[in-house]
């Protein structure tokens, strides 16, 4: 599967794209520290690989969280479980960390 990134979107119905640019959206977060965080991942993969559907669906699983719960993920004080431990999860959450 190819991977997604807003430089390679039309400006087209596609749910790709359409999904792109609302999780771009969902990003504006209450705390600041997440709105910069995040903001970072979607930035560094715009520049260069992109997202993978598995990893867009990964990341609104993410932004469905409150502020506070995400937040202790993002910052490893609390580690996924649950319906969370997923291997696009665990991975998206480390890649967020390293940014």
């Amino acid at each position: 599967m190819p991977a997604i990134s807003h430089n390679s979107l039309p400006d087209t119905g596609d749910d790709a794209a359409a999904r792109y640019r609302r999780l771009r959206w969902r990003t504006r977060r209450g705390l600041l520290e997440n709105d910069i965080l995040l903001n970072r991942l979607l930035d560094s993969r715009a520049a260069g690989q992109g997202f993978l559907e598995s990893e867009i669906a990964a990341l609104d699983r993410l932004l469905d969280l409150t502020d506070p719960v995400l937040l202790d993920l993002i910052l490893g004080r609390t580690e996924p479980e649950g319906e969370l431990a997923t291997p696009d999860i665990v991975a998206l959450l480390a890649e967020i960390r390293t940014l």
